[in-house]
Parts: structure tokens; sequence; C-alpha cells
């Protein structure tokens, strides 16, 4: 292990992909070493010691700067705990022909800003705002206007042709600052009738609480039986009476998965491409498993991963932005598939935008004034 000092640079080619248990004696000491020496470190492939298939870390791994991995990305390197270890990531295919591909099926796809503009091609010059889908956001207990607030002006940016916020009269007050949005006082489900009537897509739990009054009208949004965006603590109420849809986005933080699955916010990390899985079996729909390295799961063998994102989006009100822009596009695009996985994307470089003055102290409001570029690629 002294010898990893001796050098300007290390290179790190002790394990490769086929790693499945955990890293013990010499070639523990070594990584270690690598990790203690202060030097700059360049994986080959795959950081030693990370599974490459969850990037699980098997005992103790490489912490590199830079990972330069062949022919195919691997997964671990993205997920779990590979964004602490991997560093930058540089992908080379080795120039394999393309048809050396055909038959394998990778367990995710990269998304990228095709998405976005499948998503949302060019307006007509005739477009008015009735084409482009009304947006009911769900939420808002007494005391959590904010997260309503905000959820509803990412919709808003995320190009929705109109919005509407239903929440408790108590929290209507936050929406004073945005003009352009439309409200709804909700004591009861009796009084969102008329905006679940006219909604294109709900947009349901961003401060919602888990009161009496909240179950009320989560059952109410759900009864609608209209497309829907599902986050926070509707989550958490979905999860106390478990049932399955394919016309909902379901938004969990590892948490709120956790919750959804009976199982602990680790074992979700642990694994975050299987959990996605068993989300998307058990609820249907399309499941966007948040965190580094965003999963939006479409079908049993059909994944997006997200490589954009930064860590100064580990913020209050970031997931409420999220479930706005995704409600948003699928406002306007009607697939939330397609605008689940154009949703993280811009969401995410929404984020990268805002970050760069810095990432700590970002606020989500930052982000969403990032989202209308990212939502008009160039």
């Amino acid at each position: 292990p002294e010898v990893v000092r001796a050098g300007e640079v290390i290179v790190d080619a002790i394990f490769g992909t086929g790693l499945t248990r955990d890293v013990t004696g010499l070639a523990a000491d070594c990584i270690r070493a690598i990790n203690a020496a202060s030097r700059p470190v360049v994986a080959v492939d795959i950081p030693s010691g990370l599974h490459a298939d969850s990037g699980h870390v098997l005992g103790c791994a490489v912490r590199a700067d830079l990972t330069v991995t062949f022919i195919g990305r691997k997964v671990g390197c993205y997920l779990g705990a590979g964004p602490d270890h991997a560093g930058k990531i540089v992908f080379d295919d080795l120039e394999v022909p393309l048809g050396a591909y055909d038959g394998s099926q990778p367990a995710l796809s990269l998304l990228d800003e095709s998405v976005v503009q499948a998503a949302l091609p060019a307006r007509g010059r005739t477009a008015h705002k009735g084409r482009h889908g009304h947006v009911l956001v769900i939420g808002g207990a007494a005391g959590m206007g904010g997260a309503v607030h905000l959820a509803a002006t990412a919709a808003l940016r995320a190009g929705a042709g109109l919005v509407t916020v239903a929440a408790h009269p108590q929290s209507l007050g936050a929406l004073v600052v945005r003009p352009e949005l439309m409200s709804l006082a909700v004591d009861g489900a009796s009084a969102m009738e008329r905006g679940l009537e006219r909604a294109t897509i709900l947009a349901l739990g961003p401060g919602l609480g888990q009161s009496p009054w909240a179950k009320e009208i989560f059952d109410a949004a759900l009864a609608a039986q209209k497309p829907v965006v599902v986050d926070a603590d509707a989550l958490n109420l979905l999860a106390l009476n478990p049932r399955k849809c394919e016309h909902w986005v379901l938004t969990p933080h590892p948490g709120e998965a956790a919750r959804l699955l009976g199982v602990t916010a680790d074992d979700i990390q642990r694994d975050r491409l299987a959990a996605a899985a068993a989300l998307q079996q058990r609820y249907g729909g399309v499941i966007v498993l948040k965190g580094a390295g965003s999963i939006v799961q479409v079908q049993a063998r059909a994944g997006w991963l997200c490589d954009r994102g930064n860590p100064g989006m580990a913020v209050a009100g970031m997931g409420d932005v999220l479930t706005g822009v995704i409600a948003g596009i699928a406002a306007q695009c009607g697939d939330l598939a397609l605008a689940a996985m154009a949703g993280v994307f811009v969401h995410a470089c929404a984020g990268d935008r805002a970050a760069t003055a810095g990432e700590r102290g970002m606020l989500a409001t930052e982000v969403i004034d990032q989202v209308r570029d990212c939502v008009n690629p160039r």
C-alpha cells in the first residue's frame, strides 16, 4: 500500500465489473491507501470495490476523480454511492460496431435533450392557451401554501396553458405574488369538483399533509380518474392504502419509496434499479425514483437514467418544482411517460444552470427561474 504514494497520479485497475463480494485483505488495504494518498485518481472502467449494477460499496471502494469507462456505461457509476466514487465519467465505445449491441437489453437508457424535443415540439403560430393544457395543483394544507405555489409556478414555466391551485383557504395567500395562477379555496372535496372537471392533469400532494382533510382531498382527486402526478404526502397516503393505476406518475424520494414498498431507505439506495422496477410492478404507471441518478421506470423492462443535477438541489421545495414541471409538460404533450422523462431532464438541467453561482445555498425558486430556458432548447 505504501507504493501508491510514489507517483503523481494513481490509476486504479484492481477490480473490474465482475466483483460481487466484499473486498478484503491486501486489496482492501490498497484501496484504503489510494483514498488516503492525496493524489489524483483515475479509475479504469469502474472504481474498484463498487458494484457495477447497483453502485453499492462492497466493503470499501476507490474514490476516483475520473473514471474512464468502455464499451457500455456502467450503471453502478451513476446509482447508489457511485457518483461519490466515480468522479467525472468519460465514456469511450472503443469503436465497437453498433451491430455488436444488437440483441442486448440495456439496464437503463440515458436521458438527453431529445426527450424534451419530443415532448415539446415548436408551437404553431396560431397556438392558444387552451391547446397547452390545464394543470390543477392540489395540496397546500393550512400553513403549507409555499409547496403548491412552487409546483404551480413550475408548471407555468414549463409551458402549461393554464394552472389552477386547489388548496386550503388558509394557504391561498401564498399565491398573491403570482397573479397568473388561478385558485380554488378547498375546505372539502365538493369545493374541488369544478376544478377537477376542467383539469387536463392533476399534480397531487405538495403540502397536502395527512390530516382527515388531506385524506378526503386525496380520495376525491384519485376518484376523478384524471392523469395525475403524485408526490409528497400523497405518496405517504398511497402507502397506507396501496393500489395500482396506469394513468399516474409517482415521484418518490428514497424515504417515500421505502414506505411504498415496506422496506427501509437504505434498502432502496442499495439497489435503486431494483427498487424502481418493484415500484412500477406494484403500483403501475410511471415511476420517478428521485435522488442522485434519478430513474424513470416506464415499464417493467424500460428504465431511463438522468445523469444531470447536483447536490445543491438537496433542499426544501425541489420536489415540488419537479412535480410542477412534469405536470406542465404532460399538460402539453398528453403522454405521461414522455413527460416524466422530459420533466426529470429539464428539472436537473435547470438545477445545473442555477448552480453556476454555487451549489450551497441554492433555492427552489432559482431552479424555477431556469426552467423556461430548458423547455425551449435551441
